[in-house]
């Protein structure tokens, strides 16, 4: 009988559910939209919170809802894989119930607001005291802790929530809690703790318990220490469990199986990162890059083609994510992260805080987006399809040579959500060179372009800074909605001269990835070991798309030269900064006021 796998992927606005047979082919996709909650008083907007009630609702409704238009028996369904945002959830430890994060009451209003969002900002000064420590353990999430992470809002709580409830809470990355409620286990994720929460694997560095004991006394979380750090998931082999992402966690429970349509006992993979899960659903694919990589006709496709790899999950933010077989430490990029995905392999994850995001806010804030939104509708289209004709006839109206001579003296810089990478700092904004009094359909279509071309540019920034220090990537695997946009694939291709690849499932390659999460769980043996992961993603990948890098010598001097210019807007801004600063000290007694 032919044997189903169910991957359950976790955005940042949706969950989605597909379900795949042995060879890989997905036979049917859900999604349902889980709702975000953005709480009064965060410094601009900070703050983001969702539930983990309403995400497993969500969850439940897509999987029912791809069981029956797959028309599969749920007893043919022999593993599931999850993948979730990198967002904190948080339960009590005595009662598994969710714990609200809301301040400065925290009580539950009802909806379970038991998760912050990865988005959220809350803990800045969390971060920066975290980051004045200059313990060791920053030397593998790039130098510096990110407000994205989840020890940072962790001593949030610890220092707004009151200490009697603080003390009744355990702490989930949002994957990890996911597996917790399909299987009853505690078991942590290698993917979730290394990468996020300042887990070093024992043996790294001299790592002996994982968890750093020093760290977290010397943070202010020394309560986290206690019985052996059992309420962030205990000590490996002690009285905790951690695994490598697919391995087996846990069989679905009975109580998950009936909220699910699902029987009970199925395997339960190792969640991991959304992003991660897109490396997983893309840079196994067999496709013919050049004369050193192999063509999807061949046979082998050995781990090693993965090291010339990024892959680029681009959705609300991007990452991007390269797998080496030693650690390499680049400034700015979080990582090196050992055993996160295949055991004894290191990965390293550098991202861009907003893109989707951005696209979707320079354009709702111009003042033409009403009438250009409309318009689009009528021709029958999404806004950036739209958009994207509009610039190729302005450029044919204007006789030019290409889209971007539109936009050569115009200079956006796009970090306005601060830097995730390669330089780290959450304070960088936007800044603009060249805005002029237009505000038709034109200028709209030219912010459009200059922000991606902002996009693309700061993906070559990553890109360089990474094979500077040590990686060697020769091509780009993206995944996310973004894939659809031609003009934004040509930019990327051409700004970083590599090939693009295009996935197959455009729109469901980090749940494509989830599902094989699954199938590896349902490869567990008696032994517990399971079948290697990249073998799974040999078999299970399929050919997609290449966008290669355009061979106009004079568009690629552009891009050159505005590469420059960007380089010189993010060291400008910071010094600006720094300048202004400066200056300001001597008003410091009217901020005490």
């Amino acid at each position: 009988m032919q044997e189903y796998y169910i991957g359950i992927d976790v955005g940042t606005g949706s969950a989605r559910a597909c379900i795949i047979d042995s060879t890989g082919d997905i036979k049917a996709l859900a999604s349902e939209n889980i709702k975000l909650w953005q709480p009064a008083g965060g410094y601009e907007g900070s703050h983001y919170e969702q539930s983990t009630t309403d995400i497993w609702n969500c969850i439940c409704i897509c999987v029912k809802k791809v069981v029956a238009d797959a028309k599969v028996d749920p007893t043919s369904i022999k593993g599931l894989g999850f993948d979730a945002t990198c967002s904190l959830a948080v339960f009590s430890h005595d009662t598994d119930e969710p714990v609200p994060v809301t301040g400065p009451d925290f009580v539950n209003d009802g909806n379970d607001r038991n998760v912050i969002l990865w988005l959220d900002h809350r803990p800045l000064a969390e971060t920066e005291k975290i980051n004045a420590t200059k313990h060791n353990l920053l030397r593998y999430v790039g130098g510096t802790m990110s407000v994205e992470m989840e020890i940072p809002k962790v001593l949030w709580l610890k220092n707004n929530m009151p200490p009697e409830l603080f003390d009744r809470c355990k702490f989930y990355d949002l994957a990890d809690a996911l597996t917790h409620l399909a299987t009853g286990t505690e078991t942590r994720s290698f993917c979730s703790t290394v990468c996020k929460q300042g887990y070093v694997p024992v043996g790294v560095d001299g790592s002996v318990k994982g968890w750093q004991e020093d760290f977290l006394h010397t943070i202010g979380l020394g309560d986290l220490v206690k019985d052996n750090f059992k309420r962030m998931g205990g000590v490996d082999g002690v009285n905790g469990v951690f695994r490598s992402a697919g391995e087996l966690v846990g069989r679905l429970s009975e109580k998950a199986g009936k909220q699910l349509g699902l029987p009970a006992g199925i395997a339960v993979g190792s969640g991991v990162i959304d992003a991660y899960a897109g490396w997983i659903g893309t840079v196994g694919a067999k496709v013919k890059l050049g004369s050193d990589h192999l063509d999807e006709t061949v046979a082998s496709n050995d781990v090693s083609q993965a090291f010339t790899r990024l892959a680029s999950v681009a959705g609300t933010s991007t990452c991007h994510l390269a797998m080496s077989k030693d650690p390499v430490f680049v400034p700015g990029v979080w990582g090196p992260y050992r055993d996160v995905l295949i055991p004894g392999f290191w990965m390293a994850e550098g991202g861009q805080s907003a893109t989707g995001e951005l696209l979707r806010h320079m354009l709702e804030t111009q003042p033409a987006y009403r009438e250009v939104k409309e318009e689009a509708q009528a021709a029958g289209k999404n806004i950036y399809d739209y958009l994207n004709d509009h610039l190729r006839d302005l450029a044919r109206r204007n006789n030019t040579p290409s889209i971007a001579y539109l936009v050569r003296h115009f200079f956006l810089y796009g970090d306005l959500w601060g830097n995730r990478s390669p330089i780290a700092d959450p304070n960088m904004r936007g800044a603009m060179i060249g805005l002029s009094h237009d505000t038709t359909k034109d200028a709209m279509a030219l912010l459009y372009y200059a922000t991606m071309e902002f996009i693309a540019l700061q993906t070559r920034q990553i890109v360089e800074t990474m094979n500077k220090a040590g990686h060697t990537i020769l091509s780009i695997f993206m995944s996310g909605s973004q894939c659809q946009n031609e003009i934004l694939m040509d930019l990327i291709a051409t700004a970083c001269d590599m090939p693009v690849l295009i996935p197959r499932y455009v729109n469901a390659a980090v749940v494509h990835g989830a599902a094989m999460l699954g199938a590896k769980a349902a490869s567990a043996r008696e032994d517990g070991t399971t079948e290697p992961l990249w073998n799974i993603m040999d078999r299970m990948s399929k050919p997609g798309k290449i966008v290669w890098s355009k061979g106009d010598p004079a568009e690629r001097k552009l891009l050159d030269v505005k590469y420059e210019v960007f380089l010189e807007q993010c060291k400008t801004q910071r010094d600006y900064r720094r300048r202004v600063d400066e200056a300001i000290r001597e008003f410091s007694w009217k901020e005490d006021k």
